[in-house]
């Protein structure tokens, strides 16, 4: 049989710690150190496809998961969404690899990789993409407001393309919204719905984590063996200046860059500056030679 071709993703299933099946891209030589990409709240993998094309180039091995209850990945029947059933989740990707591993997460993917570090996780290194520990309030309510609105789906794919516009106006609002529809699914009733499971946002008060991630964030500072990089998106209403000063206190060790021209979606606003910043900080950290 022919070698596979490493610069060809495909399609792969994972066995969750209580069975729930998790889907994503795997790409990359096997032996390559391994990257998992782990999309916000609300997202899917596709958020990350340019970013998995420019690491799987730059010799890494990449998966590229959809979180439990986003885009292809099972819906749990128990509502397991919890941070602590998401922890279990990158051990799932992680502890099967034969070699050093990074995490890359935006938003969600971000704070549950600081949990997992907080827990005694040893990833090689850490990105952080616009989320850091002390997150803008304001920010955050608009986030929590998008993600709880529109339960009763949308009639077309432009009356979709019109709420993200609405939530996202620095973005321009495509000609052909038909990308949109890798994250939405048509019901039986003709109705579109967003990729993930609505009961996920209302499973855990978010207060209740303020305490043990900010533990988490204070063992991740005194990890300076993991090294950590916080992307900002320079528009962003999540992390702030201010945001990025707290989190360097609690973690002296991180560096950030600031990407011109993005909100919180950094990855989709300016793909090629955030791929070029993760690559460079991860040929330092993680370097593909070994």
């Amino acid at each position: 049989m022919a070698d596979q071709d490493p610069f060809e993703f495909r399609p792969a299933r994972f066995t969750a710690s209580d069975g729930l099946v998790l889907v994503g891209d795997v790409g990359g030589p096997d032996a390559a150190p391994l990257v998992l990409l782990m999309h916000g709240g609300g997202q899917t993998r596709h958020s990350w496809a340019g970013a998995m094309r420019a690491l799987v180039a730059a010799g890494y091995r990449v998966v590229n998961l959809d979180a439990r209850g986003h885009g292809e990945s099972e819906w749990s029947p128990t509502q397991a969404y919890s941070i602590h059933d998401r922890i279990k989740d990158i051990h799932a990707i992680v502890d099967g690899h034969d070699g050093p591993y990074a995490l890359v997460g935006a938003s969600m993917g971000g704070l549950t990789s600081i949990h997992v570090i907080g827990e005694g996780a040893s990833p090689a290194a850490l990105v952080l993409v616009d989320i850091v520990t002390d997150m803008e309030p304001a920010g955050v309510e608009r986030i929590v407001s998008f993600m709880n609105a529109h339960h009763a789906g949308f009639a077309s794919l432009e009356e979709a393309a019109d709420a993200v516009a609405a939530y996202y106006p620095e973005r321009p609002r495509p000609e052909d919204p038909s990308g949109l529809m890798k994250n939405l699914r048509l019901r039986g009733n003709g109705r579109l719905y967003w990729h993930w499971d609505p009961v996920m946002f209302g499973v855990e008060d978010p207060s209740r984590f303020h305490d043990p991630l900010q533990r988490s964030t204070m063992r991740l500072g005194e990890r300076p063996d993991v090294p950590v990089l916080v992307v900002r998106g320079k528009l962003s209403d999540m992390v702030s200046d201010a945001s990025i000063a707290a989190f360097r206190a609690k973690v002296p060790h991180a560096e950030s860059v600031d990407v011109g021209e993005a909100g919180h979606m950094v990855a989709g606003d300016r793909n090629d500056a955030f791929n070029a910043a993760v690559i460079a900080f991860l040929e330092r950290s993680m370097p593909v030679s070994g």
